[in-house]
């Protein structure tokens, strides 16, 4: 018999569907559900056990993961989650369902009574609730909760200013919540333009939306200045919580004049980032505006815990008191790492990017930074830069923004990257710089999916193999 040499070569970029392995066609008996929602018969792959563990185990040898390395997108970073809070959510005492009375569930809600404490305790904050299931839905809440407290004291405000650096969803949150967003431009030095500042604040002002230290590391040195802006318009100053992890242990949002502030768990407390969910985004607000979060919070009395409402709450923004693994997550990681970890933590995410920055062959252009910076690619298109990354075996930065940093590679390495691990950065990043157009224009070519059609995978998105088939 001749050796069939196709049938036996590999091609690491292309795993066939289960359904091209092996597939059997299984007749369909009679169904009780609508001829229009049944099918004469359904293809079902007949494998073995040791055929599908390699399967999913290649297709996950192509993706690449916290696991595999650092994800260094500046902003909207991921950061490897210590598997010990994945082992305390796991426990089967956390497995208890959210209807329970508060009688017979106290240890829970003594958890979710002590993370409050510990977040308005890191936010320098009088309260917490932990019911919003995602920092975006967190800025929500918050801009929600700022609505309620001018309209109780019958003022009707139509404006939120937020810096045109701020996440996009900083701007969706305003809109949602029936304001006209007032964009400010940054200042020479990447920071708020202060003039620009005092020209957009007026008594139509609800808030003002910030991230400090900002979009590119910089801390905002005016902050004070910017809160009594703020205040003397009658307006609130709301903190977006995805750079808190430069602030541990050496700054406070409410310390700075900030009245609202959401916490990003999955980047600050080492919870589960992005996929959709579940997560979590705590907010915190000073008292005065403690009336109108949602309800219900948690608690406590004469050492029992229950769950409470507020007349004039704006009401539920999640089911339940929020999403209880997430949570716990973040608590079991806040208890475990306490003051001085966390400190710690932020130190060397300072650290760590100031590190990264001084090996690369690239400009900086805001400086001194702190967790992040905005490295430009000069006359090199940032995007191909980053794609040929992926042929040196790093994920790349976030690319193209902020705008006002020309050409940016927006990056961020966290606190958990060792020097080697930097190292291996700076070296993609400036092997990539080095490379010539064309096989800038032609990256990657050494991974599994080749460059593809960004725009059209926007516009046009194929969610199923059967579509794919259908063409």
């Amino acid at each position: 018999m001749d050796f069939d040499q196709a049938r036996y070569a590999r091609d690491d970029r292309y795993e066939p569907l289960l359904s091209e392995k092996n597939a059997a066609r299984e007749e369909i008996d009679d169904s009780p559900l609508p001829d229009e929602l049944t099918r004469d018969a359904v293809e079902l792959p007949g494998l073995s056990e040791p055929e599908l563990a390699r399967h999913y185990t290649r297709l996950s040898q192509m993706n690449w993961s916290v696991e595999s390395g650092p994800y260094p997108l500046g902003s909207c970073t991921m950061k490897y989650n210590p598997s010990f809070t994945e082992d305390v959510a796991a426990d089967p005492n956390a497995a208890i369902h959210p209807d329970r009375s508060p009688r017979t569930s106290q240890g829970t809600l003594e958890l979710l009574y002590e993370l409050q404490d510990y977040l308005a305790r890191i936010g320098g904050m009088d309260a917490v609730t932990l019911q919003p299931p995602a920092g975006a839905a967190g800025e929500f809440t918050g801009i929600l909760v700022a609505k309620a407290y001018h309209e109780s004291n019958g003022d009707d405000r139509s404006e939120v200013v937020i810096p045109a650096s701020a996440h996009g969803t900083n701007f969706a949150s305003a809109a949602m919540a029936g304001y006209d967003v007032v964009e400010l431009p940054s200042g020479d030095d990447g920071r708020v333009d202060m003039e620009a500042l005092d020209a957009a604040l007026s008594e139509d002002t609800a808030a003002l939306m910030l991230t400090n230290p900002n979009t590119v590391g910089l801390f905002e040195r005016d902050i004070v200045e910017i809160a009594e802006m703020v205040h003397d318009v009658g307006g609130l100053l709301y903190y977006d919580g995805a750079n808190l992890n430069a602030l541990l242990g050496r700054g406070r949002p409410g310390d700075m004049g900030f009245d609202i502030m959401h916490y990003n768990v999955h980047k600050t407390f080492a919870t589960p980032h992005g996929g959709g969910g579940p997560g979590a985004g705590p907010v915190g607000v000073v008292s005065e505006l403690e009336p109108f979060l949602p309800n219900p919070r948690v608690r406590e009395k004469g050492g029992n815990y229950r769950l409470e409402d507020a007349e004039d709450s704006i009401g539920k923004v999640h089911g339940y008191t929020g999403n209880w693994f997430v949570l716990v997550k973040a608590y079991a990681y806040i208890a475990r790492l306490g003051d001085a970890g966390l400190s710690d933590a932020s130190a060397k995410a300072v650290l760590n990017a100031n590190y990264l920055a001084e090996q690369l062959d690239y400009e900086v252009p805001y400086e001194p930074f702190h967790h992040e910076f905005a490295a430009t690619a000069g006359d090199r298109d940032a995007a191909d830069v980053a794609k040929r990354m992926l042929d040196y075996g790093v994920h790349p930065p976030t690319t193209k923004w902020p705008e006002f940093v020309p050409e940016a590679m927006l990056t961020e390495p966290t606190e958990i990257e060792n020097r080697d691990s930097l190292d291996d950065l700076a070296h993609a990043f400036n092997a990539a710089m080095a490379d010539s157009d064309e096989e800038l224009e032609n990256a990657p070519s050494r991974t599994t999916a080749r460059r593809i059609d960004q725009v059209g995978a926007a516009r046009d998105p194929q969610l199923s193999w059967q579509a794919l088939d259908d063409e």
